[in-house]
């Protein structure tokens, strides 16, 4: 007997789109195909006129943190209970959050407590990756560049490339992917000095800090040390066009490396930073000019650029616009409920990208990535019961009703076309209707194994 048939939609496998039922037992997907009249069934959603897509996968997230740009008093993001309240009704179930490791402290340290709530580095550090990726963690990230300016009272969270160059080492002899944020520090740095001489501290200014150029000299440092040392490496939050281009060329020459990109980068251009809310899009690296636009759609379009995340950072509308210079605007998005809409809005009816193509970035590929496939991440048999159904017959203006995490949403006003309406997570319908069925104890943690495949050579 199956538990639960989603039946008459249009469903999106990489075998390709047809209009088959999906037959669920238990968590698990037990069948894909032509279902008929089958009647021994628990329930049946009716998709008819819906697009089933795989649930999302955000591979980006940074819940509960400490708000670095705000020292002077003990600020952090919203936590998981508020926001994956958010990413349900956004068709994403399941999201890959971060952990810093400050100094002094230990892998364990700081993965245990994570675990339960769901900077220069001494060189013992990096004995422990090894541990970190065979307990399910396989994916560690890096700073080539502190963000914030020099005379900041925040811990730096840069790893010079000595350091960067031992774990990935590490990284790729133990079987995980090196995950970059890629800013030159010399570069943005010597910026940030010189902006502030010249009495240049608007907000408005920070794409001249964090400038293309700092992502190009990052990128291709990066690629270069991943090389001689054999890493795979997913940059994070890719922002230019000088970022795409570096990626393509180590793509091209066999290198196992892949770019994200934000939904934010693809929409929001830095003119928007002179708009009443513009520090709403704001995250770093900096939102960058349309030529950059450009050259991320092309690469969502074609194989380029691997997937769309949001950099999530949420926080109420106030904290994130209390900043008002270059040295002192809040980073990250508050984006994740509104990312399988707004790529379904502006990169399928938008931009023509295929239906298959939206199911891998913005799920199938991170699950490949970051280890989680095929458990998650795509519509087949023995996969978790994770789907989302799309109405693309949806035609309205966003607000700030139709959004469910904090007191504000970037993307009020944006004009939307198809929008999530059901969420499935391992078989259990959570969102219909308009209404959250689901709860806080739904949620499980996927220990992650990465394909060899992924990191051998540019898989996805």
């Amino acid at each position: 007997m199956l538990d639960l048939v989603i039946r008459g939609g249009q469903v999106v496998t990489p075998q390709g789109v047809g209009a088959w039922d999906i037959g669920v037992q238990g968590e698990r997907i037990a069948m894909v195909g032509l279902l008929g009249e089958l009647r021994d069934v628990g329930r049946v959603v009716d998709a008819t006129g819906k697009i089933v897509v795989p649930g999302g996968v955000e591979p980006h997230t940074h819940l509960a943190h400490w708000i670095s740009m705000q020292p002077e008093e003990p600020l952090f993001t919203l936590g998981p209970e508020e926001d994956t309240r958010g990413m349900a009704f956004g068709g994403t179930t399941t999201h890959v959050d971060f952990c810093f490791v400050r100094p002094g402290k230990d892998l364990a340290e700081v993965i245990e407590p994570r675990v339960a709530l769901l900077g220069v580095q001494p060189l013992r550090i990096f004995d422990q990756i090894p541990e970190a990726i065979q307990q399910g963690f396989p994916s560690i990230k890096v700073f080539t560049a502190d963000i914030l300016p020099p005379h900041a009272k925040r811990p730096p969270s840069r790893l010079d490339f000595g350091r960067i160059q031992a774990a990935m080492e590490q990284v790729a002899r133990h079987g995980g992917i090196m995950a970059v944020h890629g800013e030159d520090h010399d570069i943005v740095q010597f910026n940030y000095e010189r902006f502030r001489a010249d009495g240049r501290l608007e907000g408005a200014n920070l794409h001249l800090i964090h400038n293309t150029l700092s992502e190009a000299l990052s990128f291709r440092r990066t690629i270069a040390l991943a090389r001689a040392t054999g890493a795979a490496v997913y940059f994070v939050h890719t922002s230019a066009q000088a970022g795409v281009e570096a990626v393509a060329e180590a793509r091209a020459a066999g290198q196992p490396v892949y770019a994200e990109t934000l939904h934010h980068y693809t929409c929001f251009t830095a003119d928007d930073y002179r708009t009443p809310r513009g520090f709403c899009y704001h995250t770093y690296p900096s939102l960058k000019g349309p030529e950059d636009q450009r050259a991320l759609w092309d690469g969502l379009l074609g194989s380029g650029v691997s997937t769309v995340g949001t950099d999530e950072f949420p926080t109420s509308l106030e904290l994130k616009l209390r900043g008002k210079s270059v040295e002192d605007v809040t980073g990250g998005n508050l984006g994740a409920e509104a990312r399988m809409g707004i790529v379904f809005t502006e990169g399928v009816v938008g931009h023509g990208m295929s239906l298959q193509r939206f199911a891998e970035v913005t799920a199938t590929n991170a699950a490949r990535l970051l280890g989680l496939y095929p458990r998650k991440g795509v519509i087949a048999p023995g996969s978790d019961a994770d789907l989302v159904l799309i109405d693309p017959a949806i035609r309205k203006r966003l607000t700030r009703e139709d959004f469910h995490v904090s007191d504000y949403s970037p993307w009020e006003g944006w004009e939307a076309r198809g929008w999530p309406v059901t969420t499935i997570l391992r078989g259990k319908v959570i969102v219909e209707g308009g209404r959250l069925l689901g709860g806080t104890d739904d949620g499980r943690l996927v220990p992650r194994k990465i394909d060899p495949a992924v990191l051998a050579r540019p898989a996805c």
